[in-house]
């Protein structure tokens, strides 16, 4: 029997990347995944610096790199992160999202 040559992936919805990022931000900071909620605060709140923005969007970039060829999340947008929320927006913005408006 053949080897599976390709993935299958149920469509990105808000909620699937939403729970990726939060799954990302625990992993990348060593912290609780309880914590990291959509409304938390991502420097104030989780401790998150520069450099764990750029694990995160580096880690999205791999986790979601072959829905969206060429996905690249840039700088300026991490600039402008403040909650776990933004981070998703910024993501829902830059992706074909099933239910985006």
């Amino acid at each position: 029997m053949p080897a599976e040559t390709h993935s299958h992936h149920q469509p990105l919805d808000r909620d699937a990347i939403a729970r990726l990022v939060c799954e990302q931000l625990a992993e990348i900071l060593d912290i609780d995944p309880d914590v990291v909620t959509l409304e938390a605060r991502v420097r104030e709140d989780l401790d998150a610096d520069d450099f764990a923005l750029i694990d995160l969007a580096e880690a999205v970039e791999a986790e979601l790199g072959e829905r969206s060829i060429g996905l690249k999340i840039d700088d300026d947008d991490l600039a402008e992160v403040t909650t776990v929320g933004d981070a998703v927006d910024c993501l829902v913005a830059q992706l074909p999202v099933e239910g985006a408006s």
